[in-house]
C-alpha cells in the first residue's frame, strides 16, 4: 500500500488533529506522512475574517494541493470546510464527532449571567456574536459589548488578561485536543448557543477518484457523525449563508424506545443586529444499526441526511427568515467588493 500523504494547516490545533488521523490510520497499518500548508487564514491574525473575503479562508490551499495530486488526503475542522462542492474532490470520511459545545472561560464570573451589564466579551464568530447579544438581552435583560478576537487558542487565552475582557467564548473540541480543558468555566448549553455546523468534528477530503486512500480511511470513520454533518451541512447550503454567518446547527442520531433510528436537526439564524431569531427542529427516520457504524454511509442515507437539512432551512424561510439571508449575502457582497464587512 502507498504511503499516504496528508495535507493540514500548520496551526497548533490542526498539526494536533493531523497527527491524530495520522496515528489512527497507522494502527491499522497504514502508511502516512504529513506535509504543512499554509492557508491564507493563517497568514492573516489579525481583523474580523470576514474581510478575508471569500468563503474557504483556511482551505483552499490545502484543496488545490490535493487536486494538483501534491498531497492525497486532507484534514479539515468541518466548520471550516465550505460547503460548496469542488469538482474532483469528496468528503470521503467524518471520524467521531469531539464535543461541538461552545465555552465559557473567565477568571472573573461562572457563566454568562452572572456578567455584568456592559460586560466586554471577545469571540471572533459572528454566531457566536449574535447569539450572545441574543441571549443577553432575552433571557438576563443586559446589554453586552461584545468584540472581534482572533488568533490560535493560546492567543485567545492570553488575550483574555492582556486586553482585560471579561470573558471569552471558545469551542470546547479545540480546547480539550490542547490540553486546555482546565480553562473551560463552563459549557454554554446548547439550548442557549448553538455551535457551527461541523463543530466539534474532522472533514477527511480526498480525490473522488483515490480509491485506496478513501478505502484506508473506513478504520477511522463514524457513520453517526458523517450522517449529523451532511445534514448540517445540507441546512447551510440552502441558506447559502457561507461558514462566517449567524448560522447554527446541531443534527443528532438518537433510538427510541422500539429502537428506531431518527435524526433530529435543529437550525438557528439571527439577523446581523441579533435583533430576531429564527430556530426550528424536524427528525427524520434512518435505518442504521451500531454495527454498522464504521462503515461509509450509503448514498440513501447521505440524501436522506441531505434532504432534512435542506428541510430545515426551508422551513426557516418560510418562517421569515428569508429577509435575514437576503441582509447577510447583501453585507457579503459589499465585503467582497471592500466596502463594508459582516461586523
Amino acid at each position: 500500500m502507498k504511503t499516504i500523504r496528508l495535507g493540514t494547516r500548520s496551526s497548533r490545533l490542526a498539526l494536533w488533529q493531523a497527527h491524530w488521523v495520522r496515528n489512527e490510520l497507522v494502527k491499522n497499518g497504514v502508511a502516512v506522512e504529513i506535509f504543512p500548508i499554509t492557508t491564507t487564514g493563517d497568514k492573516t491574525q489579525s481583523g474580523p475574517i470576514e474581510k478575508l473575503g471569500a468563503q474557504g479562508v483556511f482551505t483552499k490551499e490545502i484543496q488545490k494541493a490535493l487536486l494538483r495530486n501534491e498531497i492525497d488526503l486532507a484534514v479539515h475542522s468541518l466548520k471550516d470546510l465550505p460547503t460548496e462542492s469542488i469538482d474532483g474532490l469528496t468528503l470521503a470520511a467524518v471520524p467521531r464527532r469531539e464535543n461541538c459545545q461552545d465555552v465559557f472561560v473567565s477568571s472573573k464570573y461562572s457563566n454568562l449571567a452572572e456578567l455584568p451589564n456592559e460586560a466586554n466579551l471577545g469571540t471572533g464568530s459572528l454566531r457566536r456574536q449574535t447569539q450572545i447579544r441574543y441571549i443577553m438581552r432575552e433571557h438576563f435583560g443586559k446589554s453586552i459589548n461584545v468584540h472581534d478576537i482572533r488568533g490560535n487558542i493560546e492567543t485567545r487565552l492570553q488575550k483574555l488578561e492582556t486586553e482585560h475582557f471579561d470573558a471569552i467564548i471558545l469551542a470546547a473540541a479545540g480546547l480539550k485536543r490542547l490540553d486546555f480543558e482546565n480553562r473551560i468555566t463552563s459549557y454554554l448549553p446548547v439550548s442557549l448557543v448553538m455551535p457551527a455546523v461541523g463543530q466539534g468534528a474532522l472533514g477527511l477530503e480526498t480525490r473522488l477518484d483515490d480509491f485506496q486512500t478513501i478505502d484506508s480511511l473506513k478504520s477511522i470513520e463514524d457513520q453517526p457523525s458523517h450522517l449529523a454533518v451532511l445534514a448540517e451541512r445540507s441546512f447551510l447550503l440552502t441558506l447559502q449563508g457561507g461558514c462566517i454567518a449567524p448560522i447554527a446547527a446541531l443534527a443528532t442520531l438518537v433510538c427510541d424506545s422500539s429502537n428506531a433510528w431518527q435524526l433530529k436537526l435543529q437550525g438557528r439564524i439571527l439577523s446581523l443586529d441579533s435583533s430576531k431569531m429564527f430556530e426550528t427542529l424536524l427528525s427524520t427516520p434512518i435505518h442504521f444499526s451500531e454495527s454498522t457504524s464504521a462503515e461509509f454511509p450509503s448514498i440513501e442515507l447521505k440524501r436522506t441526511a441531505e434532504i432534512l437539512g435542506n428541510n430545515v432551512a426551508q422551513k426557516l424561510l418560510d418562517l421569515g427568515a428569508s429577509d435575514i439571508v437576503r441582509e447577510i449575502n447583501q453585507k457579503r457582497l459589499k465585503s467582497a467588493n471592500g466596502t463594508s464587512n459582516l461586523n
